[in-house]
């Protein structure tokens, strides 16, 4: 058993019958080349994770707070999953110290880096349910979110980070902020897209991520730190 896979499972809280849906979940695409054992990324786990989660957050809301209204319920699921907040959670328990990196991006401070930290996060969530099921990803996702629900909801704070910076934006400068996407790659099933956020003719901030919404949600935390330092 590799030290730091076991390492890894007691702080997730699950026991892997196998390891190797854990380990393909740790493997970022920069790593490819210089790991040959690896015939492929950790993307497809994302992808699989990534709806897991929502189903994971979607029913515990809607279980949880019984006179939410649709909007209050997907403006919390949405700062649930977001990239930063799943960030957030990685760093908690460490997790960049397990990813399977090339030199170069270790080098570009890759083990911090959120969109990596975020995305692997989901694919892990995707390798527990290949191994061993919804109820024990669910488990899982039970450990290392229930406090984000808890405290989102806690804080009363229920709008979603392009709705919170577009309050801002009106506020400050009377306009209504635009996303543009500026580059997206990869096949159909792993797209990567780029967004712009743009008040007037102004770029404010950019995001990435696995879907528009997501690398626009990524744009919009970066430009409300930005406005609000103004």
């Amino acid at each position: 058993m590799n030290p730091l896979l076991d390492e890894l499972q007691q702080l997730l809280g699950y026991k892997f019958k196998n390891i190797d849906f854990l380990t393909q979940s740790l493997v970022h695409r920069s790593s490819l080349n210089e790991h040959k054992e690896f015939l492929e990324s950790n993307e497809r786990y994302e992808f699989l994770g990534d709806a897991i989660l929502e189903l994971w957050v979607s029913d515990r809301l809607f279980n949880l707070f019984l006179k939410f209204d649709e909007g209050k319920l997907t403006n919390l699921r949405a700062l649930i999953v977001c990239t930063e907040n799943l960030a957030k959670v990685s760093k908690d328990f460490n997790l960049g110290k397990y990813i399977f990196l090339s030199h170069g991006e270790e080098n570009h401070d890759g083990r911090q880096n959120k969109s990596i930290l975020a995305d692997t996060f989901e694919a892990i969530i995707g390798s527990v349910y290949l191994d061993g099921g919804v109820k024990s990803a669910f488990k899982v996702l039970d450990t290392h979110l229930n406090n984000s629900i808890t405290q989102f909801s806690a804080q009363k704070i229920y709008k979603d980070p392009k709705s919170v910076f577009q309050e801002i934006a009106q506020a400050q400068k009377g306009i209504t902020p635009k996303y543009k996407t500026l580059s997206e790659s990869g096949p159909d099933h792993q797209k990567k897209f780029e967004v712009g956020v743009y008040i007037g003719d102004e770029l404010i901030a950019t995001g990435s991520g696995n879907s528009k919404q997501k690398a626009q949600e990524a744009a919009s935390l970066v430009a409300t730190k930005i406005l609000n330092k103004k």
